[in-house]
């Protein structure tokens, strides 16, 4: 039997590594919020798989495999609850200004699906006079680039877990056929992203190196009970949710970027926990920029979903290593926490 190949990440070990993708980020740190956006230098293919229990979006019934649009030009992660919808407006109407967008007669609409996490409750002047969201977003979209930044950053600046701070995470991997798979993710759930412990992260059984931290799995053995929510506590647990893109260059039509956004879920259910409760809007979209064919679709379809899990579940941990203080914070970031 031959031997498994070792693991093996993109050079950057973020969803930048499918070519042809860019990130970019924008947050303001007096409000304790921002907005990612995923982009690339034409349309994409997206569908997305919502398993939470209080999502909120925009456009995303066009990503459904029966409805028309054929591709995207953006997607968009944002802070903000409600008020965070309004970011996609700043990314299409950039876009617009670009020349982007689905062309109908002589007219060109951008299409940008966006979705949402709550983070009103975080310790941030939310006391704004016109809404910062839609600038937030047309910032994030001038700033996307290969690089992307990780931490307290973007969607991910004001994010929190049940015991410590989230954060914006990303990660990828590269298939033995030459496919390339990668996520992008906000985390901001209601449950916890680390062990009982406080010291090891539900992730780690699927860590590559030391990309957050090469603490190790848990050395306690058995079910354990999480402890009380130190999120709800400092009274921001009626808000929560992680929403994430999962991507890759192989060549999948809508109906199988869907199915790679499910398979993404499992990666989230396995690095929080609980993760899909009533009060989170857990959502992951599915994105292919079409580049590689595949010779074996059912096949390959079902190893893409595999890594896409994966790097979701290493993204996840990602964010919340890479998470760094703030003045007002309501929570310590992990590393804090180790001493």
């Amino acid at each position: 039997m031959a031997a498994a190949s070792e693991p093996k990440t993109g050079p950057r070990n973020t969803i930048t590594d499918v070519t042809g993708l860019h990130v970019g980020s924008a947050e303001d740190r007096r409000l304790k919020s921002g907005v990612t956006v995923l982009t690339a230098g034409s349309p994409f293919t997206a569908s997305v798989a919502v398993m939470g229990g209080a999502p909120g979006t925009r456009e995303t019934d066009l990503l459904a495999p029966d409805k028309t649009a054929p591709g995207v030009d953006a997607l968009v992660l944002s802070g903000g609850s409600a008020f965070g919808l309004a970011a996609a407006q700043g990314v299409m109407d950039a876009l617009a200004e670009a020349g982007r967008g689905f062309a109908v007669l002589s007219a060109r609409v951008p299409i940008v699906p966006a979705a949402i996490l709550f983070d009103l409750l975080n310790g941030g002047e939310k006391g704004w006079g016109e809404n910062p969201y839609p600038a937030l977003g047309r910032a994030a979209l001038g700033a996307a680039g290969a690089d992307v930044s990780l931490g307290s950053v973007g969607a991910g600046a004001g994010a929190q877990t049940a015991q410590v701070k989230g954060g914006l995470g990303s990660a990828s991997l590269v298939l033995d056929s030459g496919v390339t798979v990668g996520a992008l993710v906000a985390v901001n759930p209601m449950g916890c992203v680390t062990t009982p412990s406080g010291r090891h992260f539900h992730a780690a059984p699927f860590e590559i190196g030391a990309e957050f931290g090469g603490l190790g799995p848990d050395p306690a053995r058995g079910l354990q009970m999480a402890p009380p929510s130190k999120k709800l506590a400092a009274m921001a647990s009626l808000g929560n949710t992680t929403i994430g893109v999962v991507a890759t260059d192989a060549a999948l039509d809508k109906a199988q970027c869907h199915r790679m956004a499910i398979a993404a879920h499992d990666g989230l259910g396995r690095a929080i926990m609980p993760a899909h409760s009533p009060l989170d809007g857990d959502l992951i979209f599915g994105a292919s920029t079409g580049a590689q064919a595949l010779s074996d679709p059912a096949g390959e379809l079902a190893a893409i979903g595999h890594a896409g899990a994966i790097c979701m579940a290493r993204a996840i941990a990602r964010a919340i290593w890479e998470a760094s203080p703030e003045p007002g914070d309501l929570l310590p970031t992990f590393r804090e926490t180790l001493g």
